[in-house]
């Protein structure tokens, strides 16, 4: 009876402790890849494919008679070795057995899922005192800079690493301040919504911008699910462009490929990345015609470092469009004299907000829903992951114009209310952004200007608050968004 190893693992990495151990076993080694479909995110850095192609070379290198199956990311569940088990059963035809079978894992948990099915365990890591460094620890001195992984890693990762340079791409993934273990740069986001939401503006976007795009090749930095490079994508002015869009978060970047496969863009030169622009240069420096943002900017700033990512990001798009070429970026903005207190009136009374902690998500939707507008400002101030003071004074409240309009852009969406409430909407106007992109290198072209958006104002806002001075003069609604054009010059 022929005899098998079933080593399930992420496999990352591979060391040179793994070749002596799996070496000492003996049998056929069936490698289930995890989380295949993954990459370009903190808790899966590599690719499937490098990853496979590491297991072979390991396997030629060791002599070892190995088969690798890859196994696409589920939720978490108890019944995970059933599902790499059935995953096996489908990708080779082989049904593995107690009889036929050891499992090789050195993670208790997951260890205790196969000994339940009956398997053997092989503790690999686990079996050895003091046990050696697991792969994913030896990743982890690479992300840290730690020359010490070579000598642990083994020959075959080595080779793949360096001819790929993926220890450069680990470090700028591991080592992101700005994207979470998923991809993402928020775990408490319904991409569902935000999706649809994108793809309904999508055609007013497009409008917004579409005759300040220069052909060449055109970049969507965030394109989300691919809805802006779709409507570029049946101009005829632009049929012979390169269409790039570039999404962090994972979620999007997987439609806007299903998309690419199933017909939905008639330019064969349509390509995705499943990147972060502020991890390190995505193109060619002067290689790029006409990058687009659209609502982008407003989260580098929020889940970066504020003004000092702002620019990173904005140097990064310099740096890498021809002269003559041009930044788009439509965003939210701050109003002008963001700092000027102001006096604001909601409908409804105030109430201390209660603790979220262990809420779902629908669940803080429907508390959020059932709130004033007055008690959503509580609310707003107790989430809100920038200060957010005011008074009371009687029947309003007395606080700086960036702030009210901070509280009643964000109001309305309840659905995402913890994700929307780490973001700030109104952290530059107008001012800030010309001085920012003329510092970069930039020249900001004159139809650049900020707007109201006034279906936002006359449905949301203006019939649940009123907005005045500190005498109580009537204000109107200043500025909500920004289109910014930003040409590079053409002597650069």
């Amino acid at each position: 009876m022929e005899r098998f190893v079933l080593f399930p693992g992420r496999h990352h990495l591979l060391t040179r402790f793994q070749a002596e151990y799996l070496r000492g076993l003996g049998g056929t080694v069936v490698w289930a890849v995890t989380s295949a479909n993954h990459q370009n995110t903190k808790r899966n850095p590599v690719p499937y494919d490098r990853r496979e192609a590491a297991i072979e070379r390991f396997s030629v290198h060791e002599g070892l008679r190995s088969l690798v199956v890859p196994v696409f990311d589920t939720v978490r569940t108890d019944r995970f070795a059933g599902v790499t088990l059935k995953s096996v059963e489908s990708g080779l035809g082989l049904r593995l057995t107690p009889a036929d079978t050891v499992v090789a894992c050195s993670t208790p948990e997951v260890a205790a899922m196969y000994e339940a099915l009956g398997f053997e365990i092989a503790g690999v890591e686990a079996d050895r005192d003091p046990a050696p460094a697991r792969p994913w620890d030896v990743l982890l001195m690479l992300a840290a800079g730690d020359p010490a992984w070579r000598e642990l890693a083994h020959p075959a990762t080595l080779d793949v690493f360096d001819r790929y340079r993926l220890d450069e791409q680990v470090r700028l993934v591991v080592n992101d301040p700005v994207v979470g273990e998923e991809g993402g740069l928020t775990t408490t986001r319904d991409y569902r919504t935000y999706a649809e939401a994108f793809e309904a503006s999508a055609e007013r976007k497009w409008e917004l911008v579409r005759r300040h795009v220069r052909p060449g090749r055109i970049v969507d930095v965030g394109c989300g699910a691919g809805a802006v490079l779709g409507l570029a994508d049946r101009e005829p002015a632009l049929r012979e462009s390169d269409l790039i869009g570039v999404e962090v978060a994972r979620h999007l970047y997987e439609e806007c490929v299903h998309r690419k496969a199933q017909g939905w863009f008639t330019n064969p030169n349509v390509y995705f990345y499943c990147r972060n622009v502020l991890g390190g240069a995505v193109f060619p420096a002067r290689s790029i015609d006409t990058t687009l943002t659209f609502a982008l900017t407003h989260e580098i700033w929020s889940y970066g470092q504020r003004m000092d990512s702002l620019r990173k990001f904005a140097a990064a798009i310099y740096e890498h469009t021809v002269p003559g070429g041009v930044w788009i970026n439509s965003d939210v903005c701050g109003p002008d004299g963001r700092d000027l207190p102001v006096r604001l009136s909601l409908q409804g009374a105030p109430k201390e907000p209660v603790p979220l902690d262990g809420l779902a998500r629908d669940e803080i939707a429907a508390h959020v829903e059932g709130l004033s507008t007055r008690a959503r400002l509580d609310r707003f101030a107790a989430d809100f992951h920038f200060p957010l003071p005011f008074e009371e004074h009687g029947d309003s409240v007395e606080l700086a114009l960036g702030d009210a309009m901070e509280f009643l852009t964000h109001k309305d969406y309840p659905d995402n209310w913890l994700s929307e409430a780490h973001e700030q909407f109104c952290g530059l106007e107008f001012a800030d952004w010309k001085a920012l992109l003329t510092d970069v290198g930039f020249e900001v072209d004159g139809a650049s200007h900020v707007w109201r958006n006034n279906w936002i104002v006359d449905n949301r806002i203006a019939p649940v608050a009123t907005l005045s001075a500190v005498d109580g003069a009537p204000m109107d609604w200043p500025v909500t968004h920004v289109l910014l054009v930003a040409r590079r010059p053409l002597n650069t």
